[in-house]
């Protein structure tokens, strides 16, 4: 450990390693936490915006779906590269040139004009997004060295996480009450400015002992592998498997073949799999992953749920989910310090069988009588799941990991994260869709105009935008559809989570109090 020390240059005075952190480790974490929140805020920001947006800028069915997807995706495609770049660079640097990037892209964003310009805006947004993640997280591994203490300060930054990405909805519904829609993206501006003036001041460099070169070969791989696995699986959402799908992900596949054939053969790979040697690093990346699948993928459909189905403006149907997202802040700061008494992966086990019981309420929701109250109650204790998660699954990934390798666990993380809302979204809304699709056609009267019964088969979203011209009780058919589609996906969550609350009981339960005690 004192070897690690002595390589490291950190330029803060006053911070040691296994030395308590002070108050100004704390303002540091304080200022981690607002490109975090931001991050967060990111990615499901659209969520309420989208029919908005959708007006004005008219994109196709296709190009809606980039406009949602292309920043989550590229975050994932790029985290690996990133986190082991910031390693290598220097995770401040890499920081303050990601968020510049990033306040520059937002910009673009808001005054976007066209469907493609706004694509390439949340492109450029995720490229940006992948500098700032792992850099955050790996930052708050220099502030604290204290074990305990570097549990709580990454439960409080899956927090912040948690709180933007919860807030998305919220934010972006308010502001639509008294903006445009390209606002939502400004927000970034103000936090970029505070950070470029303070991160000086209040943030220690750390740059991984020795200066290897970035391996190009590598970066290449990953994202030769990321991008078109990624494209497999979003085309895969939209329609049934084709020919395109199918080479996409298998190209995806063979990349991540050649790209693991090559970490094995360097010296200083860009992602060390020595990493994946550790049992507690490999299962809390899987419940990470498959846990988030679960949560991203309902999180959308609920908000469809309040604002299609009954009827609530964007601003109350995201407050609503805001209120339910109260439990994701919950779960991720109490449970570091219920780890400190309780052994992390029970912890872990008990928020997750609560999830189980949110998805279980999911499938009983009907057409208005019970849904609100049950809808936010039921995302509530999936949120209490995530929480938990975010935050223990962290700690676990990054705790096992040596000091010079922190940036590139932490991307690990993030990747599986990010990569898990997305395939949420894909997942569950194509099941969904399924769902919705066969029960509409069979309730559709045979003399309705072909356009017309094309745009109620494909989505309840066109169903509702064409509401004035459909025949009597045909509007809430289509909204009893989306409730079957709906219940389908919450099945689907009900066995992913009670798999993952297994595998946590028996996988995890060996894991000392604290986490990351080395």
């Amino acid at each position: 450990m004192t070897h690690h020390h002595e390589a490291v240059p950190i330029t803060l005075p006053g911070v040691h390693l296994n030395q308590r952190a002070g108050a100004r480790a704390w303002a540091g974490l304080a200022l981690l936490s607002l490109p975090t929140v931001m991050l967060g805020l990111d990615l499901t920001l659209l969520h309420l915006t989208l029919p908005a947006l959708a007006v004005d800028l008219q994109p196709t069915s296709t190009q809606a779906l980039w406009i949602m997807d292309a920043y989550g995706f590229l975050i994932a495609g790029f985290l690996i590269t990133m986190g082991t770049l910031g390693d290598r660079i220097g995770r401040r640097k890499l920081l303050l040139i990601g968020a510049t990037a990033f306040a520059a892209a937002s910009v673009v964003a808001a005054f976007s004009t066209s469907p493609n310009m706004l694509i390439a805006a949340r492109a450029a947004l995720g490229v940006a997004g992948a500098t700032l993640m792992p850099s955050t997280l790996a930052l708050i591994s220099n502030l604290f060295t204290v074990p305990a203490q570097r549990a709580l300060g990454i439960g409080i930054w899956a927090a912040m996480w948690g709180i933007g990405y919860a807030l998305g909805p919220v934010v972006g519904g308010i502001l639509l009450e008294w903006f445009w829609w390209g606002a939502a993206f400004l927000i970034a501006v103000p936090v970029v400015i505070l950070l470029l003036i303070l991160a000086p001041f209040l943030l220690p460099e750390y740059r991984a002992p020795g200066n290897e070169r970035l391996d190009l070969l590598s970066v290449a791989l990953s994202l030769a592998a990321m991008l078109p696995f990624v494209y497999g699986i979003k085309q895969l959402a939209k329609s049934s498997i084709t020919l395109d799908t199918v080479v996409a992900i298998l190209t995806g596949l063979v990349f991540a073949w050649l790209f693991i054939q090559r970490q094995r053969r360097l010296t200083d790979p860009l992602l060390d799999l020595s990493l994946f040697a550790n049992k507690a690093f490999c299962v809390a990346l899987l419940v990470l992953l498959f846990g988030l699948v679960s949560v991203g993928g309902t999180m959308l459909l609920v908000a469809q749920y309040l604002q299609l189905v009954i009827g609530y403006s964007p601003a109350v149907a995201g407050l609503l989910m805001g209120l339910a997202a109260l439990a994701m802040i919950v779960g991720a700061t109490s449970a570091p310090l219920l780890a400190r008494a309780i052994r992390p992966g029970f912890v872990i086990t008990a928020s997750l069988a609560l999830s189980v019981l949110g998805y279980l309420m999911l499938t009983q929701l009907d057409h208005i009588s019970n849904g609100v109250t049950l809808a936010v109650a039921a995302l509530a204790l999936a949120y209490l799941g995530n929480g938990t998660i975010s935050a223990l699954g962290t700690e676990m990934v990054v705790g096992s990991a040596p000091p010079e390798k922190a940036g590139a666990a932490s991307a690990m993380t993030e990747m599986v994260q990010d990569l898990g809302v997305s395939l949420g979204i894909a997942l569950l809304g194509s099941i969904a869709s399924a769902i919705y699709h066969r029960a509409i056609l069979d309730r559709l009267p045979d003399d309705l105009a072909t356009a017309t019964r094309t745009a109620i088969s494909d989505s309840l979203w066109a169903a509702t935008s064409l509401a004035s011209e459909l025949p009597t009780g045909l509007m809430e058919q289509a909204q009893a559809a989306f409730i079957a589609g709906l219940q389908g996906a919450a099945l689907f969550n009900v066995l992913n989570v009670t798999v993952l609350t297994l595998l946590s009981a028996v996988a995890l339960r060996h894991i000392g109090v604290p986490p990351g005690q080395k």
